[in-house]
């Protein structure tokens, strides 16, 4: 028997909320375990149900982002997708710097937010591509500090550990990189924790971003 993908989701517009559960909730590896309409509601669940991934709106009673950043320091072991009308650049990086695994608009396809869901249970990152285009200058707007962290983290990365952030910045999944270098896709996963811990992000988009930013700086310089 598969195990199923115990899902979350908040959002204070029943039609579109019920909506969603009930197409996701019809795939035979999702299980929709409960839903909500504020941060708090979302709290409540996280903590109730401990789910595998939880979907939130970023404009909803309490706040999306309030949400995000709360369950990610409480229960790192959720993955947080944020799903929303919001195409604020704003919004996405404080949803990523959040902690949020993934950042969807809403009117995706039900086929694609499926797909999407599985890819972030498996330990990768999304953003929907129209503004994942947009976020690497917005990302340069980060404080001094920040830069400061991002050069030590990278100083402290060993070489496999910066061959493998390179291939996280170019898109390739942790199946791939192990295919790639010849290493299970376990110890991939072991690699791409220890990266986050060292460049002081939540989870490999944002590591990604980092990545292409220290990489156009070099190709500036």
């Amino acid at each position: 028997m598969m195990d199923k993908i115990r899902l979350v989701i908040i959002d204070d517009h029943p039609i579109f909320r019920e909506g969603v559960a009930a197409i996701l909730g019809s795939e035979p590896d999702i299980e929709i375990v409960g839903q909500g309409i504020s941060a708090d509601d979302a709290m409540a669940m996280t903590r109730d149900f401990l789910p595998d991934a939880i979907l939130l709106d970023v404009n909803m009673p309490g706040g999306g982002l309030n949400a995000a950043g709360a369950i990610a320091n409480t229960f790192p072991v959720v993955k947080i997708i944020m799903l929303t009308g919001s195409a604020d650049e704003d919004d996405v990086v404080a949803a990523l710097k959040a902690g949020a695994h993934a950042y969807v608009l809403k009117g995706v396809a039900a086929r694609e937010l499926n797909g999407i869901l599985h890819t972030v249970y498996a330990g990768e990152g999304y953003v929907t591509p129209s503004l994942a285009a947009n976020l690497l200058s917005v990302m340069k707007t980060s404080t001094n500090r920040g830069k400061q962290e991002e050069v030590d983290g990278f100083d402290e990365l060993t070489e496999r550990e910066r061959q493998i952030l390179e291939l996280i910045a170019a898109g390739t999944s942790n199946k791939e990189i192990g295919q790639n270098l010849f290493l299970t896709e376990k110890t991939i996963k072991h690699y791409v924790t220890n990266i986050l811990q060292k460049l002081h992000v939540n989870n490999r988009v944002q590591a990604a971003l980092l990545a292409q930013k220290k990489m156009q700086t070099k190709s500036s310089a």
